[in-house]
């Protein structure tokens, strides 16, 4: 068995994932010095990797099972390379490091699940009762059953077996599972479940499942200015700009928003609160980048509360209310002539 630690991407699809993981990929290298580790990256570019330290690997077609289930290639991926090496842990690609991924193998033990953060009680959860009553139905599920978030799964060689009962388990009960999101996090959970002790470490990574269109504009940002160079010093600097943190305007200037907004028709406020989030000369180049998600999120929100009856004209009225105008300032024509264009286009990106 290998004693080479394994850190693992799987990245596959659309662009914005082989961004998401080329930007976690060199978020981790620049939080360390000595690597003792290698990185393994299973894709179906690899051309986009060259620049990278690390060793492409195809994805095999059945490794998504009788159902296509695309999560199920994270634990078969997983189970693959453990086979060779004795530590592997598998990272998703909207992550970046806070520190080196050192520390991610040093919290993996044989007898233990690393995983990205622990949850509350699955059967408290709102998961479909179709489900819930499959596991039950199995004697897999009670009071104790902690979910498990696993945009991180970090496991030692010896207890690689749950990943064949959680793949399993995928293949059952995909039917009653109903499209369920987090599907593949909960049989993971099942799995490990009075077998291994459960880790985490959300100290050592940010995982960007909330709020990833914001993210993903400051992630392209990034890889816009450095994809030519990204170990360049340039491109390891800028890492440290990309925060966790979401761009707003600060707290006096929101709360002036809040109370000028009032003036407004009540069911437009939010709409210009939430547009004015991008309407802010923000100092750091990277939250600039969201200005456009913010104004997108503002119409989502408002298209979803209003349905039907918001239409092109009632978005032009509501841009065009002297309230939002003035607040908005320099940017109101950006912000107008980008949201008009999305809702000619029926559709949000």
């Amino acid at each position: 068995m290998n004693p080479r630690q394994q850190l693992i991407y799987l990245a596959f699809g659309a662009e914005i994932y082989q961004r998401e993981a080329i930007f976690s990929i060199v978020s981790s290298l620049s939080r360390c010095s000595d690597r003792n580790w290698d990185i393994r990256v299973f894709t179906d570019t690899p051309r986009l990797y060259t620049d990278l330290p690390v060793t492409t690997a195809p994805i095999e077609a059945h490794w998504s099972g009788p159902h296509r289930y695309h999560f199920r290639i994270k634990h078969a991926v997983l189970r693959h390379v453990l086979r060779e090496h004795r530590t592997a842990v598998l990272v998703d690609t909207d992550t970046f490091f806070h520190d080196s991924p050192g520390k991610l193998f040093e919290r993996i033990q044989p007898g233990q699940l690393l995983c990205n953060t622990i949850g509350s009680p699955l059967i408290d959860s709102d998961h479909p009762k179709t489900f819930k009553a499959a596991l039950l139905g199995k004697n897999l599920l009670d009071s104790s059953l902690l979910q498990t978030n696993s945009g991180v799964i970090g496991l030692h060689s010896n207890d690689a077996h749950i990943l064949e009962q959680s793949i399993s388990l995928m293949d059952e009960l995909h039917t009653e599972a109903r499209d369920m999101y987090s599907f593949e996090e909960i049989c993971l959970a099942v799995s490990a479940h009075g077998r291994l002790r459960l880790s985490e470490c959300p100290d050592l990574l940010h995982h960007y499942w909330s709020r990833k269109s914001q993210f993903r504009a400051k992630i392209s940002a990034w890889y816009e200015k450095h994809q030519s160079a990204p170990l360049s010093e340039a491109a390891l600097g800028d890492i440290r700009n990309v925060t966790v943190h979401l761009p707003r305007p600060p707290q006096p200037l929101r709360g002036l928003h809040k109370i000028a907004t009032l003036a407004l028709p009540a069911e437009q406020r939010q709409f210009a609160r939430e547009s004015l989030y991008g309407c802010y000369r923000y100092p750091n180049e990277f939250d600039r980048a969201c200005t456009t998600v913010w104004w997108e999120k503002a119409l989502e929100n408002a298209e979803r509360r209003k349905g039907h009856r918001f239409n092109a004209h009632s978005l032009n009225r509501w841009l065009n209310h002297p309230v939002l105008r003035t607040l908005a300032g320099s940017f109101h024509h950006d912000l107008t002539q980008h949201l008009c264009k999305l809702r000619s286009q029926g559709s949000i990106p």
